[in-house]
């Protein structure tokens, strides 16, 4: 009982003078940060209407014929095309994404397929060497090509890949990850916007999850990414602006990649880095949104967490290497560069990250703790209400799922803001590149179908400290509010809680058996 009263003496003497303005602080910034995502969300929303009501396709911004047949040329009418498949220890999938790619329709003698294998497995590598082999005698053209390090991971393969001489004879390169399976027809889709139109430097196409269904949580990401694909993408391709490359089911324009300088390693987003140096040398980019590539998501929750901290170092690593480079261009509209450092950089890389976590995991539950700080409601319900609703339109199939979205989002932003500010700070995780796990078709024989599995469990691989701190931080907030407060957050704060409780120990998304 002395120890407990010590400890409401010292915290009765520190709240007034320094709890309180600090935490007042922190509530004007995170209403600032909530505002500007609100107006980032409002306006990217009032642009896709537009482009919907005016039906603004890319084939009406931008000149696009089919490749058709030459009596005189024959298939040299067609110009060539490399198309590189990057992959590490892919057992799964290999096969996939090596049939998709020798099954595109395109002239045979026009296309190369290169198979850029990264495996430290002998026995992988061994099957892709014996899969390409078998495409190579039905007549494909098709390239396995290694290399004696993984210095640069992808970008360094990628760079490798486009040093060999017969590189030299292609005008434009496809890149598909090892999970992608591009529908036959992908070529003489894309192909044509770059033939026809010699400003633009890169077709990109929409992802489409093979495994959406998997569980609750490739729903969740599901969700994610349709709002990015169906939004982000389509508002920085129909207004001229800028959107960035998704590091694969696109073609790029070969000569576009040599004069932004090739592919650079310096941070774990390649894809984004060689986008944003391309569109300051002036080339535009075009996103063909009903053209849809299949692929997998992660379906594991370490999978998940890898993939989300290189998507969210990545970003802030990179802005914080090219925001003056951006500034000073004169090639670009000052429009241009405004929507790449404001909207596609700070708001939505960085802003959008830490304001959910710090506002709603955070600030928001300590205001139950210290009833001299107000939130206005405008700030704690109406704009967050209105930013969910407006992500969730997206995937409507889902809609009903908006509350597990939300508390999910809401657990990944402590990852995705450690990950952030490792990246702007340039940290010690700041260059990690875990490659994704991907199952492909042995999913459904690893699971047994939908049957009950039971993993082998490992505790270093299943518990997050970090997940369970905050999980217990929401948890205490939210019975202080039930016993004492007034603001009624105790429903949000213990929901919130029990997903934090649920990640920290791993019982998220497909258990595998690794045994």
């Amino acid at each position: 009982m002395e120890f407990t009263g010590q400890i409401e003496l010292i915290w009765e003497q520190t709240k007034l003078p320094l709890v309180v303005p600090v935490l007042k602080v922190l509530v004007v910034l995170c209403l600032a940060m909530s505002v500007m995502l609100f107006i980032e969300r409002v306006y990217m929303g009032i642009v896709i209407v537009f482009v919907q009501l005016f039906r603004r396709k890319p084939e009406k911004m931008y000149k696009w014929e089919p490749m058709k047949d030459d009596v005189e040329l024959g298939n040299l009418g067609y110009p060539m095309v490399l198309v590189q498949i990057p992959m590490y220890n892919e057992k799964e999938v290999y096969q996939l994404s090596i049939g998709a790619a020798c099954g595109l329709s395109w002239p045979a003698d026009r296309v190369i397929i290169q198979v850029l294998d990264d495996s430290t497995d002998p026995a992988i590598k061994t099957l892709v060497q014996v899969e390409c082999q078998r495409w190579a005698s039905k007549g494909i053209n098709i390239k396995y090509e290694i290399r004696d390090n993984r210095n640069g991971y992808k970008a360094g393969a990628l760079k490798e890949g486009m040093k060999h001489s017969y590189v030299k004879q292609c005008d434009y390169v496809a890149i598909f990850d090892a999970d992608f399976q591009p529908e036959p027809h992908f070529l003489t889709r894309t192909i044509p916007f770059l033939v026809n139109n010699p400003q633009l430097g890169l077709v990109q196409a929409r992802w489409k999850f093979v495994n959406s269904d998997e569980c609750l949580m490739t729903r969740m990401q599901e969700m994610s990414l349709d709002y990015h694909f169906i939004v982000e993408q389509e508002v920085g391709s129909s207004t001229h602006a800028f959107f960035g490359f998704n590091g694969t089911a696109g073609v790029w324009r070969i000569s576009a990649i040599n004069e932004a300088g090739g592919w650079k390693d310096r941070t774990t987003v390649e894809d984004m880095d060689l986008a944003v140096r391309a569109s300051l040398k002036g080339w535009k980019f075009v996103y063909v949104g009903d053209l849809k590539v299949k692929n997998e998501l992660p379906s594991t929750f370490n999978a998940y967490r890898n993939q989300q901290h290189r998507w969210s170092c990545g970003p802030a690593n990179l802005f914080k290497k090219m925001a003056m480079e951006i500034i000073r261009n004169k090639k670009v509209s000052l429009w241009k560069k405004f929507y790449v450092i404001y909207s596609f950089f700070f708001v939505r890389k960085i802003v959008a990250h830490i304001v959910t976590f710090v506002f709603y995991c955070v600030v928001l539950p300590a205001t139950v703790l210290v009833p001299e700080v107000e939130v206005p409601k405008w700030g704690a319900v109406y704009i967050p209400s209105i930013v969910t609703l407006l992500n969730a339109v997206g995937t409507p199939r889902s809609l009903h799922l908006v509350l597990f979205w939300i508390i999910f989002e809401n657990v990944m932003s402590l990852h995705r803001t450690k990950a952030t500010f490792i990246g702007l700070l340039e940290a010690g995780r700041v260059n990690e590149w875990v490659v994704t796990e991907k199952l492909g078709d042995g999913l459904k024989t690893k699971l047994g179908g939908k049957a009950p599995r039971k993993p082998r469990f490992r505790i270093g691989d299943r518990v997050h400290i970090l997940e369970l701190g905050v999980g217990a931080y929401l948890f205490f907030c939210g019975c202080y509010d039930l016993a004492f407060g007034k603001n009624r957050y105790f429903i949000f704060l213990f929901l919130q809680s029990i997903a934090f409780f649920i990640a920290g120990v791993g019982y998220v998304g497909t258990m595998v058996s690794t045994s």
